[in-house]
């Protein structure tokens, strides 16, 4: 996402806490973490498929139903979930610019393992689909299936009618994963009660303490904030308390105690 935040994730690898990242393929911290995988090679990276902040990978004109003409930019969260729900997303387009960013990684040298997306729009009707087909035909091996509702009180959507819909879109997507076998998932999901809490540390600790049998993927966001952050996101000084709390002693002799196998 940007510099910062790609230094934060590499701080928490080195730490032994992250095994796993993400990249957005149109964020102004693409070249800087390209630049970082070469000196990290066994963190395992994934598409963090975007289709609610800058311009579009793809060609404008395949994916008119994604960008907002006004803005050359894509929709905000609230107006393409209100799209998708209404039938206004063609899933060619999400086709068209899922395969545009996963092409833009894997030109830039990326082994692919994963694909996942910001503020989960994957799991949204007429999106969730042709991000499967997609991932299929490029032999990506795993795709998130978030079983958590999506919507935490940090997340700000303009209507408690579209937060509801996402939730439902959620759900919809969890028990359709269900019948993708060939595509790798984790068994659980967790970590979006754990997005913006003050006291993070804490609340990690004793989530690794009720993680369930089987596999959980957790979601986190280390980082440190940067003008690029700020400009792109909002979600920014509790990336540097989920840094300090991934890095710190506590948790990684929790994590040291052998009952948690770390797999990326």
């Amino acid at each position: 996402m940007s510099p910062g935040v790609n230094r934060g994730i590499f701080d928490a690898h080195a730490a032994g806490t992250v095994t796993s990242a993400s990249l957005l393929a149109n964020a102004p911290g693409l070249n800087d973490a390209i630049t970082r995988l070469r000196h990290a090679s066994t963190l395992q990276v994934g598409l963090h498929l975007n289709l609610t902040a800058g311009a579009p990978v793809a060609q404008p004109g395949d994916v008119t139903s994604l960008w907002d003409p006004r803005s050359g930019e894509f929709y905000l969260l609230p107006q393409l979930v209100r799209r998708a729900l209404m039938g206004r997303v063609a899933p060619e387009h999400v086709a068209a610019e899922c395969s545009a960013q996963l092409a833009r990684l894997r030109t830039l040298g990326v082994s692919v393992g994963h694909i996942d997306a910001h503020r989960h729009v994957h799991a949204l009707p007429g999106v969730w689909k042709p991000v499967v087909a997609v991932a299929r035909r490029a032999g990506v091996r795993a795709i998130r299936v978030p079983r958590a509702a999506l919507l935490h009180g940090r997340i700000r959507v303009s209507r408690a009618l579209v937060a509801a819909s996402l939730r439902v879109a959620l759900r919809l997507a969890a028990n359709s994963g269900a019948h993708d076998r060939d595509l790798g998932r984790a068994d659980h999901f967790r970590g979006l009660d754990l997005l913006g809490a003050q006291d993070f540390q804490r609340r990690l600790l004793a989530l690794l303490d009720q993680l369930q049998p089987g596999t959980t993927e957790l979601m986190v966001h280390p980082g440190y904030v940067d003008q690029d952050l700020t400009a792109w996101d909002s979600y920014t000084t509790g990336r540097e308390r989920e840094l300090a709390a991934l890095c710190s002693l506590e948790v990684r002799d929790r994590l040291a105690r052998g009952d948690i196998l770390l797999v990326p």
